[in-house]
C-alpha cells in the first residue's frame, strides 16, 4: 500500500513539473518585460550601459519571483488535475477509495517546502535586492558628468576641454561631426574631430566616457609655440574619459525603508526600536510577509477544488474563479498592510482576518467538493 502511494504521488509530481517550470518563466518574462522596456528608455536617455539595465533587472528578479511562485503553484496544481479529469484518471482515482484530499497531499507538501523557500525570499533576499536597486538607480542618475547636448551647442566638459556636435539624438548620447578642444596637462592644446560620437557612463570608474569613432587629432595650429608643425593623428575608434568624478558619489544605508529590513533585524527593531520608523510599522511589515509566506500551502487545496470540472463539457470557470480569489486575496492583504502600517486598523483585522478567511476558505473548497464526488460516486453505485 506505501509503494502504491508513493508511485502515486511520484505520478502527480512528474504531471506538476513541466507546467509549474513554464509557468513560472513565462510569469517572470511577462513581469520583466515592462519594466525592461521603461528602464532601458530611461537610462539609454540619460547615457547608462547596458550593463546598469542588466544589473537593475537583476535586483528586480526577486520582487517579480515572489509573485510569480504562488501564481505558478497554482496554474500548474490546475492544469495537472483538469487533465487528468478530462481523462477520467481522478474518477479512476476515486474509485479506488483515494480522496481528493489524499491526492491534493503532494502538492500540499510542494506548497510547504515553497513557503519555506518564501520566507527567506521575502525574509532576506527581497529586501536586501531592493536596496541595491535603489541605490543602482541612484548611481545610475548621479554619477559621471550630465551626458546631454544640443546640436551646434559649445559644452565645457571640464576646466581645460569644451565639445560641440552638428548633430545629436537620442536625448543628446549619440553625435554626428564632433568638435574638441582641450588642453593637456603640459599646456599643449589639440584639437579632436570626429564622424560620430557616443556619450555613456562607465560602470567601473563612474564616469562619463565618449567614444569616438572616424576621426582625426591635430596639434592647435595657434598655439604661441614657434616654430609649431602640427601633426595630424588619424584614428578609427578612440575612447576618452571626459569627466572623472572628484569625491566618491555615496547613497544612504541600507534600514531607511522597513522593506530593506530582513527578518532579524525586523526582529531586532521590534524589540530596541528604531529612529524614524514606528513600532506599528515594522510589525505590520513582518506580518505581512509572514501571512504571504504562510498562505501558499492552501493554494493546492483550492486549485484541485476549482480544476474539476464537469463531464460532459469543459468550462473556464474554474480558472477564472481561482484567479479572482488568488488576486483579490493578493490586493486585500496588501491593501491591509497599508491599513495596518498606518495605524487605522489593528493589525490582526487588516491581516490575519484575511489570511484565516483564505486558508479556512480553500480547505473547505476541497473538502466540499470531496464530499460532492463521493456522493455522486455513492448513487452511481447504487444506480448500478
Amino acid at each position: 500500500m506505501k509503494q502504491r502511494a508513493h508511485i502515486l504521488d511520484r505520478y502527480l509530481l512528474t504531471q506538476m513539473v513541466p507546467p509549474f517550470a513554464i509557468a513560472l518563466l513565462a510569469m517572470l518574462v511577462a513581469l520583466l518585460l515592462e519594466r525592461l522596456l521603461s528602464l532601458f528608455d530611461y537610462l539609454a536617455s540619460a547615457g547608462s550601459s547596458l550593463g546598469t539595465c542588466i544589473a537593475l533587472l537583476t535586483d528586480l528578479l526577486p520582487h517579480y519571483f515572489g509573485i510569480a511562485l504562488p501564481a505558478a503553484l497554482c496554474i500548474s496544481v490546475f492544469l495537472t488535475i483538469r487533465g487528468m479529469s478530462d481523462n477520467n484518471e481522478i474518477d479512476a482515482l476515486q474509485a479506488g477509495r483515494v480522496s481528493l484530499m489524499r491526492i491534493s497531499r503532494p502538492f500540499m507538501i510542494v506548497g510547504l517546502l515553497l513557503s519555506a523557500a518564501s520566507v527567506f525570499l521575502y525574509g532576506y533576499i527581497q529586501p536586501v535586492a531592493r536596496y541595491d536597486y535603489r541605490a543602482g538607480f541612484y548611481f545610475a542618475e548621479h554619477t559621471g558628468w550630465a551626458p546631454h547636448l544640443q546640436a551646434g551647442m559649445f559644452a565645457s566638459t571640464s576646466s581645460k576641454a569644451v565639445m560641440t556636435a552638428d548633430s545629436v539624438s537620442h536625448a543628446g548620447t549619440r553625435l554626428r561631426r564632433v568638435f574638441i578642444r582641450e588642453v593637456n596637462a603640459n599646456g599643449v592644446a589639440h584639437i579632436i574631430t570626429a564622424r560620430t560620437g557616443a556619450l555613456t557612463i562607465s560602470e567601473k570608474t563612474r564616469s562619463t566616457r565618449l567614444d569616438l569613432w572616424n576621426g582625426e587629432i591635430v596639434d592647435d595650429p595657434f598655439q604661441a609655440i614657434k616654430p609649431h608643425k602640427p601633426t595630424v593623428t588619424h584614428f578609427e575608434h578612440v575612447v576618452r574619459v571626459i569627466d572623472r568624478p572628484t569625491r566618491e558619489t555615496t547613497f544612504r544605508s541600507r534600514g531607511a525603508d522597513e522593506r530593506e529590513l530582513t527578518l532579524f533585524e525586523l526582529a531586532h527593531d521590534l524589540r530596541y526600536g528604531l529612529p524614524g520608523i514606528e513600532y506599528r510599522t515594522l510589525r505590520a511589515e513582518m506580518d505581512f510577509r509572514m501571512a504571504r509566506a504562510l498562505a501558499i500551502p492552501f493554494i493546492p487545496p483550492l486549485a484541485v477544488a476549482l480544476a474539476i470540472g464537469s463531464r460532459r463539457k469543459k468550462s473556464v470557470w474554474g480558472l477564472i474563479a481561482v484567479a479572482v480569489i488568488l488576486i483579490g486575496f493578493d490586493q486585500t492583504l496588501m491593501f491591509g498592510h497599508s491599513l495596518a502600517s498606518t495605524g487605522r486598523l489593528p493589525i490582526w483585522l487588516a491581516i490575519w482576518v484575511p489570511e484565516l478567511i483564505f486558508c479556512i476558505g480553500c480547505l473547505a473548497a476541497l473538502l466540499r467538493r470531496s464530499r460532492g464526488s463521493w456522493r455522486r460516486r455513492t448513487l452511481t453505485r447504487a444506480s448500478a
